[in-house]
């Protein structure tokens, strides 16, 4: 497994992590993934990625209501030590009018309330998981350096932040010397470019990782979707690809076209070729992979110890590519003083 520095810290993670927002079941969303409550089915999943050096696991206070996380504290009993945990707070979990956002009070009752589930007294990484315009950036800010000073954390993250609100962040932050993000959990794959535009020149210049959340375009990018064929009769494509951000079926045939061609050059899955083409992007450090069970995980495993060709690369670029959005498409007339928006 290769490892990198993640963001501006010396924290190192594997370019491959798990994500346990399959671990729990208990509704529709996570259901719709293939979510388990089993533990000793968690627990292996657990083993294999240890095996193979994926010792991040990525969970969420909401995931199946509070479940994700106690099966994940269940499945790494006994072996803490050797796992990174990251989880997220901000999202409605409660009937009560703080039961959601990013206040001193919410996160307070957060960041206690994962610890508990996830049999731990530290985080290892803390994502707000959505920005909450509501409070105060300072008393946000202020909040997370506190969990920090006090050992409850140790890095802390953000995701599904716009440019403006990661910036604003990062800037209160380092006005008071508070601990800053060293990371952005973002949406990012080859059928969904947009952190592209901005976020990631911002994540060049401030130091901020990212770690991709569905690196397979809501599973539009498992092999599953070809041109001309239906949806498999037995398939989680039915819920989940209606989930995600809409997009022209020829788009997305074309994608995939250009990935059967390069699988057929590399004798790789098309999902592996998908997350290697990840792996290659600047500001990458971590893809958060799931999978509902052994023989997934390992085909996901098979993503890494290898890499595409430039040419190949450049195939899937051109396939991928999609007008860009103002100012961004006036931006890359100007490469010599705008470089990373080509």
């Amino acid at each position: 497994m290769e490892y990198r520095i993640l963001g501006g810290s010396g924290l190192k993670v594997p370019v491959l992590s798990f994500g346990a927002g399959t671990f729990g079941g208990g509704n529709e969303f996570f259901d719709a993934w293939g979510a388990t409550s089993d533990v000793a089915e968690a627990r292996r999943i657990v083993d294999i990625c240890l095996e193979a050096g994926v010792t991040l696991f990525d969970t969420a206070d909401v995931y199946s209501n509070g479940r994700s996380e106690e099966v994940l504290g269940k499945a790494l009993e006994g072996r803490r030590d050797k796992a990174l945990i990251s989880t997220k707070a901000t999202f409605r979990l409660g009937d009560g009018p703080n039961d959601v956002g990013s206040s001193r009070y919410h996160l307070h009752r957060s960041i206690e309330d994962s610890l508990r589930r996830l049999g731990t007294d530290y985080v290892d990484i803390y994502h707000l998981h959505g920005f909450d315009a509501l409070t105060p950036i300072e008393e946000v800010q202020d909040t997370l350096n506190t969990f920090v000073r006090e050992g409850k954390v140790r890095y802390i993250a953000c995701s599904n932040f716009s440019g403006w609100h990661l910036m604003k962040s990062l800037a209160v932050a380092d006005r008071y010397g508070w601990t800053r993000y060293i990371a952005h959990q973002v949406y990012y794959s080859l059928v969904g470019r947009d952190y592209e535009w901005e976020l990631m020149p911002l994540a060049l210049d401030q130091k901020v990782g990212a770690l991709v959340w569905s690196p397979l375009g809501w599973g539009r990018l498992t092999g599953k979707l070809r041109r001309g064929k239906p949806v498999p009769e037995v398939s989680r494509l039915h819920k989940t690809a209606e989930m995600g951000p809409k997009m022209p079926d020829e788009y997305l045939y074309k994608v995939v076209d250009a990935l059967d061609a390069v699988a057929a050059e590399t004798g790789k899955t098309v999902p592996q070729i998908a997350l290697n083409w990840l792996l290659q992007r600047p500001t990458v450090s971590s893809l958060i992979i799931g999978a509902r069970n052994e023989e997934q995980l390992r085909q996901n495993l098979g993503a890494v110890g290898w890499n595409l060709t430039p040419v190949q690369v450049a195939a899937l670029d051109k396939a991928s590519e999609v007008p860009a959005a103002y100012p961004y498409w006036h931006q890359k007339q100007f490469p010599e003083r705008n470089p990373w928006t080509v």
